[in-house]
């Protein structure tokens, strides 16, 4: 009968075995450790819809001395921070995503009234991938929870009329002058839905990020918005929650 002689290795040649491999899976655990402290790469998004108020697009007027056709009080376009965010996700996915800007503060001010498939068919035509909602300032104050509901019902029936025919990722900030009511409505509504809550109301504590920090104005209330300081901040808070949600 044939038989297979099988070696012993010796307790020396057994160590140097055992060294290799812990060796070799040292170096493996570090590579996944490493790889996990790496930030990961934003998704890349083909088509972003911003809905807001001024603070995202406000164009011309003479009457408070505004000239910019964007979000006001940034100093010039690339300096909103509809355009940082775009322009972040462009350069970290190598792809430039489309885009639609809307200002609805008619929306804010009406919420309880407002149609939906009237005044945004062209927003829910977009179908997009990315939708950023950034209202509450000039919701009027909401006196009691009855109102409180109801503009959190409002915000999320347009949150779910954009889920209707895609299923976009969504993003909805708190208010840039901060209030506990609207912005615990917004964060509500967002949560039911299925968004990403991005909290900035830290950010309208600090008078750096008022425009009116940065340089005079014509109008206290265009002095009032995020200058760009304010706009990079709010920019900031948005892109981080996009990419670790």
């Amino acid at each position: 009968m044939q038989q297979t002689k099988i070696n012993s290795a010796s307790p020396v040649t057994f160590l140097r075995i055992v060294i290799v491999f812990a060796v070799i899976s040292a170096c493996g655990f570090s590579d996944r450790l490493v790889s996990a402290d790496k930030p990961q790469p934003a998704p890349a998004f083909k088509k972003i819809l911003f809905l807001g108020n001024s603070i995202t697009l406000h164009g011309p007027s003479k009457k408070i001395g505004w000239e910019g056709n964007w979000g006001m009080a940034a100093s010039s376009l690339d300096r909103d921070y509809v355009h940082i965010v775009t322009d972040s996700l462009t350069k970290s996915s190598g792809n430039k995503p489309q885009t639609m800007v809307k200002n609805i503060a008619a929306f804010e001010r009406q919420y309880a009234t407002y149609n939906l498939k009237e005044q945004l068919q062209d927003a829910f035509a977009f179908q997009p991938d990315l939708v950023i909602l950034a209202i509450g300032e000039n919701v009027p104050q909401l006196k009691t929870a009855e109102e409180q509901g109801k503009f959190q019902a409002s915000v999320e029936q347009l949150l779910k009329q954009l889920q209707k025919d895609n299923h976009p990722t969504i993003i909805v900030r708190s208010s840039f002058w901060s209030n506990k009511l609207k912005d615990e409505a917004l964060r509500q509504a967002c949560q039911n839905t299925g968004g990403t809550f991005v909290d900035i109301s830290r950010l309208g504590k600090d008078e750096k990020n008022y425009a009116r920090s940065e340089r005079d104005f014509q109008h206290a209330g265009v002095a009032a918005h995020p200058g760009d300081q304010g706009m990079q901040a709010i920019a900031d808070a948005i892109l981080k929650a996009i990419q670790i949600r």
